[in-house]
């Protein structure tokens, strides 16, 4: 990702509604369906700064993994212990068969052989571990937000059910979130596509804005994995051998 995704990652990922309610959301979604052990052992992959660490730390202990020097040091700082530098797809020096949760979010579309990147993952879990992947969705949403970040793509429910697949896995309960708020999303990306406006700024809008899209994304909460999503800006799934 280019310096100022990370930049703008630390100043904004305790504020910004897409984050805190993202956090919430994938929070209850682990409740539900990850039937994970007591004190399970975790492994964030491409953790940025930190911020989903905390949120992990409610179901076991965790660990990170982190590329970049500057967001290493933050996560590390928020941890409270090292963040590992083992890159995608190979993973050299981590530890096999030792996880039960493997946890990439919004990190997957970064890696140019996702399938390799998703095997490799297997081959860290536990028997009965599984791989929590967000991801973000419709390629024709393609803008520069996904030129600053260093995406390779964006997927579609099949695409990323063919690249699971393909890696031996089997996704569990794949589908749409962002649904409430896609409809916005996606008038902005083509708005901005028809006037030649593209912005990759992903800053807080002002904050009673940012409160109202924080609420209305959060209300998602309690329906992401029950019932079919509308389509959204990302997909989740579990993952399992």
């Amino acid at each position: 990702m280019d310096r100022i995704v990370y930049d703008r990652m630390a100043a904004h990922d305790s504020t910004h509604w897409w984050y805190r309610a993202r956090r919430d959301i994938l929070a209850d979604y682990l409740t539900r369906y990850g039937d994970l052990p007591a004190n399970a052992r975790i492994l964030e992959i491409g953790c940025g700064t930190g911020h989903n660490l905390p949120m992990l730390a409610r179901f076991g202990t965790v660990e990170a993994i982190e590329i970049d020097p500057a967001a290493r040091a933050i996560a590390a700082e928020r941890l409270g212990r090292p963040v590992g530098a083992a890159p995608l797809p190979g993973l050299p020096g981590v530890e096999r068969g030792a996880y039960d949760l493997v946890a990439v979010l919004d990190v997957v579309e970064h890696i140019e052989d996702d399938v390799a990147a998703l095997a490799a993952m297997k081959t860290l879990l536990k028997p009965g571990g599984k791989i929590l992947i967000a991801v973000p969705a419709h390629q024709w949403m393609w803008s520069a937000h996904d030129v600053v970040n260093h995406h390779h793509r964006r997927y579609s429910k099949a695409t990323l059910r063919a690249a699971i697949t393909a890696a031996g896995l089997t996704p569990d309960k794949l589908g749409y979130f962002n649904s409430l708020l896609f409809p916005l999303a996606a008038g902005a990306r083509l708005l901005g596509r028809l006037t030649g406006r593209d912005d990759s700024d992903d800053s807080p809008p002002p904050p009673l804005v940012n409160s109202l899209f924080e609420t209305v994304f959060r209300l998602e909460r309690h329906m992401v994995g029950r019932m079919p999503m509308a389509p959204g800006v990302s997909i989740v799934t579990l993952a399992r051998p």
